[in-house]
This record gives C-alpha cells, structure tokens and sequence, in this order.
C-alpha cells in the first residue's frame, strides 16, 4: 500500500539553507551555471552547457514558454502612504489576451501590500504611456481569500492594461532575494524563449538555457517542444499546515497546442520536462485523459484537475491512450490548443506518467516543489541536496540547475 500523501508531514522535508547560498543575482553568463547530475542513484556535477551530453537522442525536450508580466503597480495616498497592487489573474476578462487587451477597464484579482491604509476609496496615479498623459485608477472590491478585486479604469481607448504594466508596472522577483527589482532583472528574469505574457514568477529552470545550447540539443537530435503555464504567487505559498492535507493548492492556468500533444504521442508519451511548471503541465494532461476517457463530453471545468485527483481510485490507462482522449477532444471541438487549469499536488506517493527526466532548480525547504523532486527521486532528495550543498552549488531562483533521471 502506497503512503497516503495526505499525511505526509512537511516537516520531514526541511533542510538548513544559509541565506549566503540563495544566489541574489544570476552569472553573467546564463549557461555557465553548475549543473548537478543525479542519475539512477548517482551524483556528479558538469557545467550547464553540457546538458545535451547527457540527454538520449531522440529525446522530446518540454519547455514552458510564459512570460513574466509586471505585474506590480504602486500607487501613494494623498495622505503619502505608498500602497502596492500585485496583480495575481485575471477576472474580466478572465482570459489572460483579452484582457491585457482592454481599453479603458480591466479587473484582476490582487494581492495588496500596506492594505490597512487602503481602507476604501479610489488609488489615482497619473503617468504618460505612448506619449497619452493619462489617469489610472484603482477601486478595491470583495476580498476573495488573501486577495482582493480591483477594477482598473483609464482615460484612453488608445492605450491597453498590457501597455500600462508595461510601462507603470515593475517586474515581481521572488520574495527571499530581499532586494529590490533592478532594471537587469527585466531580461534575466525571463527565459530567452518567453513569448505568452501571464507569469508572476519566471518558469526558473529556463534561466540557464541560451540560444546556444538550445541549437546544441537539436544538432543532437533532440526535439524542442513549449506549451504554457503561466506561474501563479501560490507558488511561492509556504506550507503552513503540519500535514500536505491542510495546504490548498494555487489554480494555474495551462495552454498545449495540439502539434503537442501529436509530438508527446509520437514519443510513446515520454518526455524531459525543464522546470517544475512543465512537469506540472504533462503530469496534468495524463489525469484530463482520464477524465475524458469516462466522459468523453466533459466541460472546459470538468477538465481542470483537481489538487487530490490523481491519488483517488481509478482504472489506469496507459500515457498514450490518455493523450489521444485529449487530441480526440480537440478534433472534436475543432480546437487547435487545450486551455485548462490544474491544481495537481504532485507529493511522495505520486506516480509519474509523462515526465522521464527532469531539468530544475534547487528549491526552498518545506515547499510543495521539493515534494514534487522527492516523489520523482523515490524520496532520495536528500542526497541530492546534501551535495549540492557541500558542493557549493547556488539555490533558489537565480541559483544553479540539476538533471534528475530516476
């Protein structure tokens, strides 16, 4: 009998992390990173720019192709009082285009830094954006959880809420750098292949790849393959329950084309995910196979996978037939990309169906993504970080990458 993941205690996956091994900036060189190797039980280390060395050809590489959006907007009170609007997701329009699309009004749904001074009325700030001097303004709404409605409203149908982050917005770096957002972190914290805006936080394990080893890894036969899934806040969301059970997963939203799902099928449903938001992603597409294989008519919300779904009970069916459900729902539908959410938990207990092998970062302790790494290593995670860190690599989001094959 397999460990209930509802009971897993997060305690059991803390480990001690100096704050002078969180790496605050990047290298100068994305791809001269450390990359740690782990495979079959075994650890060494290389250089980033190896990572095609160790991939077999044939091999269908997965990358998360979201943009980080800027997505924090700071106004001040007459009163002088600074308060910050972080922009979580969208409301309405609730779709990611349209709505950095809008002229005029869009409403997202925050987080609000200093909310006690914000107790009612409207945030104004003036600012000039393509050259239009216009007014922004902000009005709070119901609270929903930790976060707020806000409705944002403009004087000018010649300029989009995208045009307004844009300009007015600041690019959201992780919480535990304990700095402020520098203008470098525009283009280090993006991926060289980002091109969906809708992040709040850069998909990291696709910091280390530059243009170079990306022609590496075709030149080595290996096919490229992006689908999207835009990072929420939640992911930065400690565990504050003593058991998994208590924590509540984020709602992130997910995009695969359907030359995705073709390529995935071609290789019999294997593949290398870069990064934890891919994993989830190819992960999530199993269990919506599922649901279309006993409910073939299943809505755009029956379709999003719930955070315990993949532990309840259910006939297995192999990753292949569960992807053809999915390309059977596009074709049906006349559809060229599935767009769902997914809430999944992946936790020790956890059985991997997409993901063969895995690029990713060194992660925070007693987060819910050392739990994804420890049920893909078979609970070995602890040899991996106790390596890394008497090896001196470099954690967290700017830090160093690691090549997980089981």
């Amino acid at each position: 009998m397999k460990e209930d993941p509802k009971h897993i205690r997060i305690s059991e996956y803390n480990y001690p992390l100096p704050d002078e091994r969180i790496a605050k900036f990047p290298l100068p060189v994305r791809d001269q990173s450390k990359l740690l190797i782990y495979r079959h039980g075994e650890v060494n280390e290389d250089i980033f720019t190896s990572l095609p060395d160790y991939l077999p050809k044939g091999s269908l590489m997965i990358f998360n192709n979201t943009k980080v959006i800027q997505a924090r907007l700071h106004f001040r009170k007459e009163t002088g009082a600074l308060i910050e609007v972080f922009c979580l997701e969208p409301i309405q329009p609730n779709d990611y285009v349209l709505n950095f699309q809008q002229t005029e009004h869009a409403a997202w749904l925050c987080m609000i830094g200093n909310l006690k001074k914000w107790k009612d009325g409207e945030l104004k700030r003036e600012m000039t954006v393509k050259g239009f001097p216009i007014t922004l303004t902000a009005t709070r709404g119901e609270c929903r959880g930790t976060s707020h409605w806000v409705d944002f409203t403009w004087n000018n149908a010649e300029v989009t809420f995208a045009d307004i982050l844009e300009v007015f917005g600041e690019l959201p770096i992780p919480p535990y750098l304990n700095r402020n957002t520098e203008e470098s972190d525009k283009e280090t914290y993006q991926t060289v292949y980002s091109k969906i805006k809708g992040s709040v936080a850069a998909p990291t394990a696709g910091l280390h790849f530059t243009p170079q080893v990306l022609d590496t890894l075709q030149e080595k036969g290996i096919e490229l393959e992006e689908l999207t899934l835009h990072v929420g806040a939640g992911t930065f969301k400690p565990v504050k329950s003593e058991e998994i059970e208590g924590h509540e997963m984020h709602t992130e939203y997910i995009s695969v084309n359907r030359s995705t799902i073709k390529k995935l099928i071609d290789h019999d449903g294997c593949a290398v995910a870069v990064g934890t938001t891919s994993v989830r992603t190819l992960e999530s597409l199993y269990h919506i196979g599922v649901t279309l294989a006993e409910n073939p008519d299943a809505t755009e919300e029956e379709l999003h996978v719930r955070q315990w779904q993949p532990y309840e009970k259910y006939d297995q069916i192999p990753p292949v037939v569960a992807l053809q459900k999915i390309l059977g729902y596009l074709d049906r539908h006349g559809m060229e990309t599935l767009h769902t959410s997914t809430q999944i938990i992946i936790a020790p207990g956890y059985d991997y169906k997409i993901v063969k092998a895995m690029v990713t970062n060194f992660h925070q302790p007693q987060s819910t993504l050392l739990l994804l790494v420890s049920a893909f290593v078979k609970g070995n995670w602890r040899t991996i970080y106790d390596y890394a860190l008497s090896h001196d690599f470099r954690f967290l989001s700017y830090g160093d990458s690691s090549l997980l094959i089981p």
